[in-house]
């Protein structure tokens, strides 16, 4: 049994680390969000750089974990870790498999509480993206753009979208993006052919849903600048003006509303 009361105040000891980042496993949403998690993000600023890099390779392998909340609470260690500065490639890779195979999007599950694969993949994204970690963050870009084409029946329905779009935002700040790597991931999603609702039921498929939804939260953050953090100034993305002209382009194919 963990003392939780008694961890707020302490630092982390090889022992007390390891039985934290277990429970960040635990099927109790209560005791993996409020209490391993939270404790973690208080620690990981505390680590030494051998630990952040042995806490790392621990959630990269945490990833391929048959649990589906053990899973998506990797990545949210992963971004804290990057915004320290620690980061190793096979993060990345191991992070790229789970997040295009991923299945189970739910956003919350009644007993588990919160998933949020899609939302809490973002989050690692963002991170990756925003600092300086790599040299070439083109290829988060293709990434997202990848997760959005996975084929899926589950329309995201907690605002992930917004996370995601957000992400793409924060990745697009980056200076060092030439204008055709800040529209040429968006080649894939416009070669989609047009997808009608259904004459059926009337629905519009999931990954057009998502997809749309998605490139309207960033086009509205290409408008307005993304915030890198909560209270702080609105950052302008370098290229959007042909950004939105981009992303409106895409929309009235499948969302003749548009425009």
């Amino acid at each position: 049994m963990i003392d939780w009361t008694s961890l707020e105040t302490a630092d982390p000891t090889p022992e007390t680390l390891a039985a934290v980042s277990a429970a960040l496993r635990s099927p109790d949403p209560h005791v993996r969000d409020s209490l391993a998690y939270e404790q973690l993000c208080r620690w990981v600023p505390l680590l030494t750089p051998e630990q952040r890099l042995a806490l790392g390779d621990e959630m990269a392998e945490r990833l391929s974990d048959p649990e589906i909340q053990a899973r998506t609470f990797a990545p949210l260690i992963l971004a804290d870790l990057a915004d320290l500065g620690a980061h190793r490639p096979a993060w990345l890779d191991a992070f790229a498999r789970w997040y295009l195979a991923e299945s189970d999007l739910r956003g919350f599950d009644p007993g588990l509480g919160w998933l949020h694969a899609v939302a809490h993949g973002a989050d690692y994204l963002a991170a990756l993206g925003r600092g300086p970690l790599l040299a070439d963050p083109a290829p988060l870009l293709e990434l997202v753009a990848a997760r959005l084409l996975a084929p899926t029946d589950h329309v995201l329905d907690a605002l992930e979208d917004d996370r995601l779009g957000r992400a793409l935002a924060q990745i697009l700040t980056r200076p060092e993006l030439t204008e055709r790597q800040a529209l040429g991931w968006l080649d894939v999603i416009a070669a989609q052919p047009p997808r009608r609702p259904s004459a059926t039921t009337g629905a519009v498929p999931a990954v057009v849903s998502n997809t749309l939804r998605t490139l309207r939260m960033l086009y509205v953050l290409a408008d307005r600048g993304v915030r890198m953090e909560r209270g702080g100034d609105p950052v302008p993305l370098p290229h959007s003006a042909a950004l939105r002209e981009r992303i409106a382009g895409i929309l009235v194919v499948n969302s003749p509303f548009t425009g």
